[in-house]
């Protein structure tokens, strides 16, 4: 990971509101390589300009993932899903308020293969090769003290994003999402994490891309369905001054297709993590998180705050 442009100001001016801080720009390189032969590789830039006024985002990436498809069913079906993905967003602040407003374009050609070579009844419509080529409006609300690992403010994003063939992609259809973080410190060391995310899809969503229950300790796409809700609530606490100690849960459900919202599993997680403040003046953490839910256990490295 990479800094530069406003990096020494945004961070070493203690003459300026911690919030009304400028986000350095970064440059960012990653990969993961799992037991399961799963692979990626991506590189990504975050950059403002004019004082904050504007925020660029893009990235790219090349995966290899070997995965389980559940649907309907508790029995895992492997397949394979190979591609590469392009982002590119580019948001407007509102006026002199914390709002901002933009665009994103997301474009992904991707191969999927089922390893049993028969495809599950329920994906009548499976095609081997897809393309994504989707168009979002997004309206962001950002006051978090840093944009790394925050310890005060509120971050919430609202998105109606439309995939269709006129915009590179082979499918039509719809998503509109919707995520809210806040962060409220309670006392000098104690600071209390919430999270709420949702997000609703209409038409041809490719099986791989249906909306799912994001919480850690819970299995990528173990819960999929038209519709996915998730809510979390995180304490930390900041027990000497480089070292912070963090507790988690949650809980989430996918419905739509195959069961309602009153039908569909309550998914629950626990957890608890550690962060080390390697960039102090950036508000930069690292550590890691193990997690728990039904039958799963799971392990993470963190860069940051989980919730991005």
């Amino acid at each position: 990971m990479f800094f530069s442009g406003p990096v020494a100001d945004a961070a070493s001016d203690p003459s300026r509101d911690v919030k009304d801080r400028v986000p350095p720009n970064v440059t960012a390189l990653g990969g993961l390589y799992t037991q399961n032969g799963t692979w990626a590789a991506a590189a990504g830039h975050f950059h403002t300009w004019d004082n904050d006024r504007y925020r660029y985002l893009g990235g790219i990436a090349k995966v290899d993932a070997h995965l389980d498809y559940f649907g309907p069913s508790s029995q895992p079906m492997a397949y394979t899903l190979q591609g590469v993905a392009l982002m590119q967003q580019i948001l407007m602040r509102i006026g002199n308020s914390r709002w901002y407003a933009g665009f994103r374009y997301v474009f992904v050609d991707s191969s999927s293969t089922f390893g049993s070579g028969e495809t599950p009844a329920e994906l009548s419509s499976f095609q081997k090769d897809q393309r994504i080529g989707a168009a979002s409006i997004l309206l962001d609300y950002d006051s978090r003290d840093n944009i790394f690992y925050p310890g005060d403010g509120n971050f919430l994003e609202f998105e109606a994003q439309a995939v269709r063939t006129a915009f590179g992609g082979t499918e039509n259809y719809d998503v509109y999402a919707a995520r809210g973080y806040t962060w409220q410190p309670l006392t000098h060391t104690l600071i209390l994490g919430l999270r709420v995310d949702s997000k609703f899809s209409s038409g041809d969503i490719p099986f791989y891309a249906q909306p799912y229950v994001d919480l850690r300790g819970v299995q990528k796409g173990r819960y999929q369905d038209r519709n996915a809700v998730a809510a979390e609530v995180e304490l930390r606490w900041d027990f000497v001054p480089r070292w912070s100690l963090l507790g988690f849960t949650g809980v989430g459900k996918a419905y739509g297709r195959w069961h309602t919202f009153s039908e569909a599993q309550n998914v629950q997680s626990v957890g608890a993590g550690v962060r080390y403040l390697i960039a102090r003046k950036l508000g930069l953490a690292v550590g890691i998180d193990v997690a728990h839910s039904k039958d799963q256990n799971a392990f993470y490295k963190q860069v940051g705050s989980a919730w991005r």
